[in-house]
C-alpha cells in the first residue's frame, strides 16, 4: 500500500490518508474511529453523519464484516441497515458497479427509502464504493439533513477522489497489528433466531462473546441486534450458510459469525460465532494483506504441515523461491516466522 497506490490518489487522497494515521484504527472504538473518519471526509465533501464498511474483496457482495459510525441518529441506522439486509438498499451492489458514487433520496428513486429518510430528517445519502485495482475493500456513506443543500455533481466527483484513499484506509486499519493474538481461543457460541428474526435461544458462550465484542467496540447494543438480525434475514434466502469473518483489529481476533437455516421444519436460523478457522479465513486473509497468487499457494501448503522443501516440489518451484515468497508473507503480514503466521490464521 505504498507508492504505487499513493500514485493513484490525488493531492486530498494523499492529505486525508496522512490525517488518519494508522494508530486511529487500533484499539478505537466505533463512534471514536467513525468521528475521526468524518471530520476528515468533511474538509472534503460536508455532511452531517458518515458510515464507512469494509468488506474485503473475497467477501463479494456480501455484509459488511466491519464499520464505523459517527452522525447517523440510532433509530434511522437501525431502520436503514434491517432495509438493507431484507433488500431494500437503495444501492445494490449492481448499481454501485455501474455507478460508483450515487445518492438516494433526493430524486424520489425509491418510495420506501424516501419515506424512511422523511421519518428521520435525512435528506438524502450519498454512497461511495470504495475499490481500486484489487478489488472492493467496502462503501462509505454520508447523509444530509432535511434542508441542507443537497448533493451535487461537485460532492459526487470529490467523494469518487477520496474512494482510493478511503480503500487504502480500510486495508490500514485491518493490516497495522500484530496478525496473531496470544490468548486462547473462546469456544464457539450459538444463537438461534425464529422467523420473526429475534433471538429465541443463546448458548453461555455466545452471551460472553457478545459481552466482549460490545466492550471491544463501543457500540450501541442495537447495532449487534440487527447484525444477528440481518444474518437471519440473508439466510433465509440462501442456500448456503452465510459467512462473515471480522478483522483482529476491530474485534481482537478474527472472529467468524455464520448463519445456516435449520432443517427442522422450525423455520429458525443458528448463528455460530467463534474464532476465525484457517479454511474461513484464508481467502479473506490473503486479500487484506495483499498476497499474491503463488504466496497464497505457499501459505496454503505451509498451514498443512508442509516443510519448504515439500512446498517446492508440490509447486515445482526451488526451495530459494519458496523462501522468497515466504519472507514476502511474513513482511506483509508482520508475522515472526512461520508459527506466527499459522497461529494468525487460527483466530
Amino acid at each position: 500500500m505504498g507508492g504505487a497506490t499513493l500514485g493513484r490518489m490525488d493531492r486530498s487522497g494523499e492529505r486525508l490518508l496522512r490525517e488518519l494515521p494508522a494508530a486511529t484504527g487500533q484499539g478505537a472504538g466505533w463512534e471514536e474511529l467513525g468521528a475521526e473518519v468524518s471530520r476528515v471526509v468533511a474538509s472534503v465533501v460536508p455532511h452531517d453523519g458518515l458510515r464507512m464498511a469494509g468488506v474485503g474483496p473475497a467477501a463479494g457482495a456480501g455484509p459488511a464484516s466491519f464499520s464505523f459510525w459517527h452522525g447517523y441518529e440510532a433509530g434511522f441506522g437501525q431502520a436503514l441497515l434491517s432495509g438493507c439486509y431484507a433488500g431494500d438498499d437503495p444501492f445494490g451492489w449492481e448499481d454501485s458497479a455501474r455507478r460508483p458514487v450515487v445518492v438516494a433520496g433526493e430524486g424520489g428513486r425509491d418510495d420506501v427509502v424516501r419515506r424512511l429518510f422523511a421519518a428521520h430528517g435525512v435528506g438524502g445519502e450519498l454512497r461511495v464504493l470504495l475499490r481500486d485495482g484489487r478489488g472492493v475493500w467496502g462503501t462509505l456513506g454520508l447523509i444530509r439533513a432535511r434542508g441542507a443543500r443537497p448533493f451535487g455533481e461537485r460532492d459526487l466527483a470529490d467523494a469518487a477522489r477520496l474512494a482510493p484513499a478511503l480503500a487504502a484506509f480500510l486495508r490500514r486499519h485491518v493490516t497495522a497489528g500484530p496478525p496473531a493474538v496470544a490468548a486462547p481461543s473462546p469456544p464457539p457460541g450459538v444463537l438461534v433466531l425464529g422467523p420473526d428474526h429475534g433471538i429465541r435461544a443463546v448458548t453461555p458462550a455466545a452471551l460472553a462473546w457478545r459481552s466482549d465484542l460490545e466492550a471491544r467496540l463501543r457500540a450501541p447494543e442495537w447495532t449487534g441486534r440487527t447484525f444477528f438480525a440481518g444474518l437471519s434475514a440473508l439466510a433465509r434466502t440462501r442456500s448456503e450458510p452465510v459467512l462473515v469473518l471480522g478483522p483482529a483489529a476491530s474485534y481482537g481476533r478474527w472472529i467468524a459469525c455464520q448463519a445456516e437455516r435449520l432443517q427442522d421444519g422450525s423455520g429458525d436460523v443458528a448463528v455460530v460465532i467463534q474464532a476465525a478457522t484457517a479454511a474461513q479465513l484464508l481467502p479473506s486473509f490473503c486479500s487484506w494483506y495483499g498476497m499474491t497468487a503463488r504466496e497464497r499457494q505457499v501459505v496454503e501448503h505451509l498451514h498443512s504441515g508442509a516443510a519448504p522443501k515439500n512446498i517446492a516440489r508440490r509447486l515445482d518451484l526451488s526451495v530459494h523461491t519458496v523462501n522468497d515468497h515466504l519472507k514476502s508473507v511474513f513482511r506483509k503480514t508482520g508475522a515472526q516466522g512461520r508459527d506466527h503466521l499459522i497461529a494468525a490464521m487460527n483466530g
